[in-house]
């Protein structure tokens, strides 16, 4: 079984140095230190940025096969080591290991996508010729590096969120800064540690664990040219409005919903549901937290799941066999027990779960959540899920839309126009049919509307974000053209 070293370094400038061991990073299951690994303080982070600034020139030099091999080389790497990143990732943030090993699948698809869109950083021929005055010109334009950014990374996905960061400007040639969460470290720190096996420009990259409080630089230094934030709300537009004049890219919350309608294979939206429900504790911004069904299938679906519910197995993450492991801290457990009781004292019927134990809470299902209750306007984030009927589909959709969170909705129907309708009308950035909202595909377009954030991740589309448009516009000689209208 592979076992974490003892103590981790932080990455300045491409190159691993251990100035202290502060952090301490624990297991999440047993609540015992696990390994200790080192902080950035304000001046390590001024270095990372400085030497940010002064990598964008030779990053942007670099030819796109020489940007690729570095892509490959992570691949490969990632492959190599995916055994010690799931075990990592298993400790660190408490995850089953089933669903650790897939994030390290995720991790590696991730790499190799970028590897494979950094060839095609195209641009495009743009006749200008639209009126007699630009007789003659020719407009070209193409992508270029938008410089140094800032990466803040959660814990939730330590390993693939931090991945749809890095793999993109690697691929575009920006060099960059990243704070991992404080919480889940290790995985950016081995991804650091394989990227410094390259060739990169010195001050490619900088892996710089640090305490929010002392992270200001990651956000308001004007030197850093794009800020890519993903986390809380709260803390995603306190961000913005303080970052200054750089690009923000805010991958923020949700309270996901998915609408069970009355002609779908219950069997299977059953399945699905309960994994977007309770996959990695429910520790997800797109995890199935409002379950909207039809009322004339409502009673016996709601019975499916709560059986279905009770069956799932908590305990160990390290357990091949448990679904649920801990939260990723006994506080974070705490806030969302207090919020069941809340709901069942307003009102709600707790139908399966509901007991807590340290930072492990039972995967949880209600009824009857009130409208004004945190469970229904909140992110829950966590295994905690509740059941609302509708009667019509515009209903159903109403529901979907009181939401000041908007990532992604899920819709199990077998009605093209239903699927069409919630395509048009549904507030989310994407809308996934005959799934639960929880899906998601490392090269689509991924992001949210209203307060779950703005741009979109996956790599073509974080790629979009990491460069700027430059035109180039030709006139050829007038006299060749007999002379130019002005």
């Amino acid at each position: 079984m592979p076992q974490l070293k003892s103590e981790y370094p932080l990455y300045l400038a491409n190159e691993a140095q251990q100035p202290n061991t502060d952090l301490e990073v624990t297991d999440k299951f047993t609540g015992e230190v696990a390994t200790r690994v080192a902080m950035a303080d304000a001046a390590t982070i001024d270095a990372g940025i400085a030497a940010a600034v002064e990598a964008a020139e030779p990053m942007a030099r670099m030819p796109a096969y020489e940007r690729q091999k570095v892509l490959n080389h992570c691949v490969q790497r990632f492959t190599e080591r995916a055994d010690e990143l799931a075990f990592a990732l298993c400790v660190e943030a408490g995850k089953p290991i089933k669903d650790s090993r897939g994030e390290v699948g995720r991790l590696i698809d991730t790499f190799r996508i970028a590897a494979e869109e950094s060839v095609r950083m195209t641009g495009e021929v743009q006749p200008l010729d639209i009126s007699p005055r630009a007789k003659g010109y020719q407009g070209i334009w193409k992508r270029v590096p938008i410089g140094p950014c800032s990466f803040i990374s959660p814990f939730n996905f330590p390993l693939n969120l931090a991945a749809h960061k890095i793999a993109p400007a690697l691929a575009v040639g920006c060099p960059f800064v990243m704070k991992p969460a404080s919480r889940t470290p290790l995985g950016a720190i081995i991804m650091g540690e394989v990227m410094a096996e390259t060739d990169l420009p010195k001050g490619a990259f900088s892996i710089l664990p640090a305490h929010r409080d002392g992270a200001d630089l990651f956000t308001t230094d004007d030197r850093l040219k794009l800020l890519s934030f993903t986390g809380s709300p709260d803390v995603g537009w306190a961000l913005k409005a303080k970052s200054g004049k750089k690009k923000l890219v805010l991958e923020l919350g949700g309270n996901a919903a998915v609408i069970v309608d009355a002609d779908a294979d219950l069997e299977d939206a059953a399945e699905r549901t309960i994994f977007g429900a309770f996959y990695q504790s429910g520790q997800s911004c797109i995890g199935v937290q409002r379950i909207l069904v039809h009322t004339s299938i409502y009673d016996r679906f709601r019975d499916m799941l709560v059986a279905r519910t009770k069956k799932l197995i908590a305990g160990n993450p390290h357990d091949e066999n448990v679904f649920i492991g801990p939260m990723i801290s006994e506080g974070e457990a705490k806030r969302l027990d207090s919020w069941v009781q809340e709901a069942v004292a307003a009102g709600a019927t707790l139908l399966c779960g509901g007991k807590r134990e340290g930072a492990m809470l039972e995967a949880t299902l209600l009824e009857n959540v009130g409208r004004d209750i945190n469970l229904n306007i909140e992110e829950a984030f966590g295994p905690v899920a509740f059941f609302e009927k509708f009667s019509t589909w515009d209903q159903a959709v109403e529901i979907v839309n009181d939401s000041k969170f908007g990532l992604q909705a899920g819709v199990f129907t077998r009605d093209i126009f239903k699927v069409l309708d919630a395509w048009d009308r549904l507030e989310v950035g994407g809308v996934v049919i005959n799934d639960v909202p929880s899906y998601r595909v490392d090269n689509m377009p991924y992001g949210g509307v209203k307060d779950s954030g703005l741009g979109r991740e996956g790599i073509r589309f974080a790629m979009e974000d990491m460069t700027e448009i430059r035109n180039l516009v030709i006139r050829r000689h007038g006299r060749e053209l007999g002379g130019l209208v002005q």
